[in-house]
C-alpha cells in the first residue's frame, strides 16, 4: 500500500504520469517525466509495494555495489514525486507497467492522487508508427473533455485495439471524476531503439501548452537534432530504408501539416511569450 506520511497541502496540483513498457516507445514518455523531475526539482514522496503488482521474473530487481563494497537491491516499482513551482504544485508519477492486478494498481495510485488534491491527470505515451523521422512528430490526444483536444490543436485518437496501463489508468481517472488527458507521440518504427529525444521534446511542448506553464527544455532540442542527423546517416547507408523513408515523407506531406496552420503559429508565439516572461 502506498502511503504518504503527512500528505502535504498542495496548490492546485496536477498529476503527470508515464510508465515504462508497451506504452513507452523510445522511452519518450518516461524520459519526459524524468526530465520534469530534474528541471523542477521533484522530491520523492512515496513508492508502491512492488510485491503486489510485479512479476520479478519479468521485471527483475537490480543489484548494485557502492564504493564501500556494500551490496543493495533496487526493486522495480512506481514512484511519486512532488515539484513546487511558483504558483502551483505538480505531482509526477513514473513507474513500470504492472504485470498483474491492473485495476487495483490504478485504484491505489488514484487514491493517493485524491489525497494530494489532484483534480486533473495528464498521461504521456509513445507508440511505434509508420511516420518519417524527418517530419514533426505527430501527437494524438484522448481526453475526458473533447473540447480539450480542439483547444490543444491536436488530432483526437481513433485507436481501437489492445491497450496498455496508460489507457487503463486514464479510463480509471475519468471514471473517478478527474479531468484526464492522454498525449501520445508517434515514434518511427524503423528507429525503435531508445532514446527518442525528438518525441520527448514534443510531448513536453504539448504539456507546456496544456498547462500554460513554461518548461525548461535544457538541451533537448539539441539532442533531438542530433538524433535526427544520426538516423539520416543510417538511412543513407541502406537504400531500401532511404526509399521507405521517402515514401513515408510523401504520404505525410499529402496531409495538411499542423505546423503550417495558424493554430500552430499562435501556439508557438504563446510559448515564446511564456518563456520570455519567465
Amino acid at each position: 500500500m502506498m502511503e504518504i506520511d503527512g500528505a502535504p497541502q498542495l496548490r492546485n496540483p496536477v498529476l503527470i504520469a508515464a510508465f515504462e513498457g508497451w506504452n513507452d516507445a523510445g522511452e519518450a514518455a518516461t524520459a519526459g517525466v524524468e526530465h520534469l523531475e530534474r528541471v523542477w526539482n521533484g522530491e520523492s514522496v512515496a513508492a508502491l509495494d512492488p510485491d503486489e503488482y510485479y512479476d520479478f521474473q519479468v521485471n527483475r530487481p537490480l543489484v548494485s555495489v557502492d564504493e564501500d563494497a556494500v551490496r543493495s537491491i533496487e526493486w522495480p516499482t512506481t514512484r511519486l514525486s512532488v515539484a513546487s513551482l511558483d504558483d502551483r504544485d505538480i505531482v509526477l508519477l513514473r513507474g513500470i507497467e504492472p504485470n498483474m492486478r491492473w485495476r487495483a494498481f490504478c485504484a491505489e495510485l488514484l487514491s493517493v492522487a485524491a489525497d494530494l488534491g489532484c483534480e486533473q491527470v495528464i498521461t504521456l505515451g509513445a507508440l511505434l508508427a509508420d511516420v518519417p523521422h524527418t517530419r514533426p512528430v505527430p501527437v494524438t490526444v484522448s481526453a475526458s473533455d473533447p473540447d480539450q483536444a480542439e483547444r490543444l490543436g491536436l488530432e483526437p485518437s481513433r485507436y481501437e485495439g489492445p491497450t496498455g496501463i496508460v489507457g487503463v489508468f486514464q479510463d480509471a481517472a475519468t471514471k473517478a471524476g478527474l479531468d484526464s488527458v492522454s498525449l501520445w507521440a508517434a515514434v518511427p518504427h524503423y528507429v525503435a531503439q531508445s532514446p527518442c529525444p525528438k518525441a520527448t521534446l514534443v510531448l513536453l511542448q504539448r504539456v507546456e501548452d496544456h498547462l500554460g506553464l513554461p518548461i525548461p527544455m535544457g538541451d533537448l532540442a539539441e539532442q533531438a537534432e542530433a538524433w535526427q542527423h544520426g538516423v539520416d546517416e543510417l538511412a543513407e547507408e541502406d537504400s531500401d530504408v532511404a526509399e521507405y523513408v521517402r515514401r513515408l515523407e510523401e504520404a505525410r506531406d499529402t496531409v495538411d501539416l499542423p505546423e503550417a496552420s495558424g493554430e500552430h503559429i499562435a501556439r508557438e508565439f504563446e510559448r515564446y511569450l511564456r518563456r520570455r516572461d519567465t
